[in-house]
């Protein structure tokens, strides 16, 4: 094993660190003002910030020591212009890092090793599990729902030359890359406006396009090529979800009008695509009996995409009745050439539709009350008393509605727009098939009666029970809620009509679980486990019910969200946890780092469908984990959970965050049409604070706090308890217990804690400083005893040395940052003396664009 690491490592650094540095070079050919220079000083800059860390200098000691040694500036002006020249070269630097690693993609990755479809093939044919392979493929899927969680800090346009670059990298072509890098110069970095929800789906949907349309298509014929048999085509294997446009959980800028616009783009583009292929085909399909079928196929295609106020006359159905017919003649008459291509075209219509991507509507259970409480008061859909109804009289009333109610006649424009949602699904579905839009997910749920507030106002939108082609989703995010989980399913399981409607929907249900709050609420290891304590008690409840469960996971990049090596959590599942699909939100940075070419997109897609079926195919495990895995890991999340409590509770915690890190200007970025916070008008506090800002404010102090904290109490709790043996056990024999401390190595990784070391003398803030990084310190001190490595992340030496040339280019970025934020709190300290405060804000988000982007996930 250890000569194929070795060799993978060396094309690393040959493909990736040693071109890194030779088209670096070309930077100074960058369409900037006194580029050669910037780069010079840039080069003396980071090695002055190393030799100023490591000698224990503040970011502001470093800057002025910087500046007296290296320069003549003596105006503020200069000084500030010569930091925002080199955020502009670090940002194209961080592009430039991109693009090759993902032109490198094949070499690095063993795509067609552990994990990928071939190595499936392999076992499949070796155990002779073709029959079982078929039995799973009846109904298992891979659905993955692209959202627009900003923390993607790239514009579309600097995307797409990523792509272009990346391309030009892979053939070596100097002339082209030197051009795309001097198109970066020209192309900004940062949107002077918010983008609006529809922006959003338009920067996504360029990911359907280029990406999945083509990674799920090569998929789709590699399975269909290796088992024929096995493969259904009643069952989408791979299936796409889309939130932006429909997700209204704290987005006051969605509504039912930017919904419809949203499923019309999606439509609009999967028959581009379609309309593509077709053309493509024609080259080839020039055979008499074929060439005029798909010639009038062109013609309707180009009538539903391209001709003005078209009424939609093509359905899923039709294209695959065509195409069929072409394949038989293709086949009885002209010796099956080119039969191929019709089959990968037939698979696309398989798995898009004529939606692309399903749209999921979600709004937080808290819009919904009010909402009920004013119909129950403007109309006679309910009645008059409703509000002050207990929970049971309340639900008996939500499911005996007589009839719809025009949304006029309530005074809320929000109450409105939320039953002009629902009544909008119909028409999506009547346009993009059913499964364009089939989901409501209601964030924050904590009783049965939040998912009847939403099968009532489906009533109240016209929907009749009997055809209520909808999946209400809920979504256990606190800790407190996922403990609660299984009780709340448990009663909706008993409520009469609601078994109905389950009935009605295959007797599934599917059940979302939020990483990134959880986190926020329990820390690292109490928001694992429970996760994984309600999966197992929703498994067994829904068993019992005779219901099929399904979990969605809301993962983000980082593994403070729930992500990092996501497929091998799937992988460590046992029986014990249904498995039936795999469901999981793609979020931010994730889509363009883990699927932002063909080659990854494949490479991830393939590594999850294999986890999950593998999982059900060759595993023995009845369970995850044994009774004593268990007891261990609840004894580890237990004191995990409250060691981090303490630091929560701490009455500078969130101050300390604000005040050291650049989270009040998560807002002002414009990186997401989102408020960063649920209450506008309220004062901060963790509750309303989005996981999203949280996480990445921490990730900017190179602290992230949320990856790791408590992990290393926990450990030592349990060392000094004697159990140390058993957790020794655990780590290497639970594929589980490991992944989880895996992506703790990483999150702490990417942590440095001399950036923010002047804080440990703070008068205020010194105390919450010194208690995460004795934290840090001991997480480290455990996790390497538990691997019996010498660094973190040393058992992922690709991963591990990414992360360290990364870090590099955005250390003078980090303090810059820092800097500009001691400026900023000097100035509100003197009242009237604010200057430059505008100018150095402006330097606080700027930088955060490189130093997000540099981390691909925020942490």
């Amino acid at each position: 094993m250890e000569a194929p690491v070795n060799n993978t490592l060396q094309q690393f650094k040959n493909l990736v660190g040693t071109k890194f540095q030779l088209y670096n070079s070309l930077f100074t050919s960058l369409p900037f003002h006194r580029v050669e220079k910037t780069g010079v000083f840039l080069s003396l800059f980071l090695l002055h910030c190393e030799e100023g860390y490591a000698k224990g200098l503040s970011p502001v000691e470093i800057m002025d020591s910087f500046f007296k040694q290296y320069t003549t500036y003596e105006d503020e002006q200069k000084k500030i212009d010569l930091l925002f020249r080199f955020v502009q070269y670090s940002e194209r630097q961080v592009v430039l890092f991109d693009a090759l690693e993902d032109a490198a993609f094949r070499h690095i990755r063993d795509i067609n090793g552990s994990g990928s479809l071939k190595h499936l093939q392999a076992e499949v044919v070796q155990e002779e599990a073709q029959d079982e392979l078929a039995e799973k493929l009846k109904d298992f899927a891979v659905r993955l729902v692209l959202t627009a969680h900003p923390t993607q800090f790239y514009p579309g346009e600097v995307l797409g030359i990523i792509n272009d670059l990346s391309k030009a990298l892979v053939s070596d072509n100097t002339a082209q890359v030197n051009m795309y890098l001097q198109q970066l110069g020209k192309t900004p970095f940062f949107k002077k406006e918010k983008p609006t929800p529809f922006d959003e789906a338009v920067s996504l949907i360029w990911f359907l396009e280029n990406i999945f349309y083509q990674a799920a298509g090569r998929i789709m014929a590699y399975l269909k090529g290796q088992f024929p048999e096995a493969v259904s085509t009643s069952n989408a294997l791979i299936r796409m979800g889309f939130w932006p446009g429909g997700d209204r959980d704290g987005n006051p800028f969605v509504n039912a009008n930017i919904t419809l616009e949203v499923a019309n783009a999606l439509r609009g583009a999967i028959i581009k695509c379609y309309y593509q292929d077709v053309r493509k085909l024609r080259r080839r399909l020039t055979f008499k009996g074929v060439e005029n079928v798909l010639s009038v196929l062109e013609n309707k295609l180009y009538g539903n995409l391209f001709i003005p106020g078209h009424k939609v006359d093509i359905s899923k159905q039709e294209i695959l009745d065509t195409l069929a017919g072409i394949r038989h003649t293709i086949m009885e008459d002209h010796n099956g050439l080119f039969v191929h291509l019709v089959d990968n075209l037939v698979s696309k219509v398989e798995i898009f539709g004529l939606y692309f991507a399903s749209l999921d509507i979600r709004q937080d259970s808290s819009v919904h009350r009010p909402l009920l409480d004013a119909v129950a008061a403007k109309t006679n859909a309910l009645p008059d008393d409703y509000k002050s109804l207990n929970e049971v009289q309340k639900m008996a009333a939500l499911l005996h509605i007589p009839g719809p109610i025009d949304p006029a006649v309530l005074e809320n424009e929000l109450h409105r727009d939320t039953l002009k949602t629902i009544a909008s699904i119909k028409l999506i579905q009547e346009a993009n098939g059913e499964d364009g839009c089939h989901r409501y997910i209601i964030s924050h749920t904590t009783s049965a009666l939040n998912v009847l507030e939403v099968y009532g106002m489906f009533l109240l939108s016209g929907w009749q029970k009997e055809t209520l082609h909808i999946d209400i989703v809920p979504l256990f995010e606190t800790i407190d809620d996922l403990r609660h989980a299984g009780e709340v399913m448990r009663a909706l399981y008993q409520n009469e009509a609601y078994r109905t409607h389950l009935e009605q929907r295959q007797k599934k249900q599917t059940i979302m679980l939020g990483f990134s709050d959880g986190t926020k609420d329990g820390g690292y290891l109490m928001a694992n486990w429970s996760i994984y304590k309600a999966k197992e008690e929703l498994t067994r409840v829904s068993k019992e019910y005779g219901v099929n469960v399904v979990f969605f996971d809301g993962r983000g990049g980082p593994p403070a969200r729930g992500g990092g090596k996501t497929h091998q959590f799937y992988a460590s599942m046992g029986r014990n946890i249904a498995n039936q699909e795999i469901q999981q939100t793609i979020q931010g940075q994730t889509v363009s780092s883990n699927f932002g070419t063909v080659d990854a997109a494949q490479y991830n897609m393939e590594q999850l469908i294999h986890a999950g079926i593998a999982n059900e195919l060759f595993s023995s495990r009845k369970t995850t984990m044994s009774e004593e895995d268990e007891t261990i890991l609840q004894l580890l999340a237990d004191e995990g959970y409250k060691s981090f409590l303490q630091l929560k509770e701490h009455p500078y915690f969130l101050e300390y965050l604000d005040h050291a890190s650049p989270l009040r200007y998560y807002a002002e970025a414009n990186i997401g049409s989102r408020p960063s916070k649920r209450n506008a008008s309220a004062k901060l506090n963790l509750n309303d604070l989005r996981a999203v800002p949280y996480v990445g404010a921490w990730s900017q102090l190179k602290q992230n706090v949320p990856g790791y904290y408590g992990v290393g109490t926990a450990l030592e709790q349990l060392d000094k308890a004697g159990k140390w043996e058993a957790v020794q056990n655990l780590y290497d024999h639970s594929l589980f217990f490991k992944t989880l401390l895996d992506n703790c190595e990483m999150a702490m990784k990417k942590s440095y804690f001399p950036l923010t070391a002047y804080l440990a003398r703070h008068p205020q803030y010194g105390e919450v400083w010194n208690m995460i990084y004795d934290e840090f310190e001991l997480t480290k001190k455990y996790l390497l005893r538990l691997s019996g490595q010498s660094d973190l992340m040393a058992g992922s030496p690709i991963d591990h040395l990414s992360i360290q040339m990364r870090e590099r280019i955005v250390l003078p970025l980090l303090t810059a940052q820092q800097f500009a934020l001691a400026r900023i709190r000097e100035q509100e300290e003197h009242a009237g003396n604010g200057k430059w405060k505008e100018v150095y804000e402006k330097l606080v988000m700027r930088c955060s664009f490189g130093i997000i982007n540099a981390g691909r996930n925020s942490a």
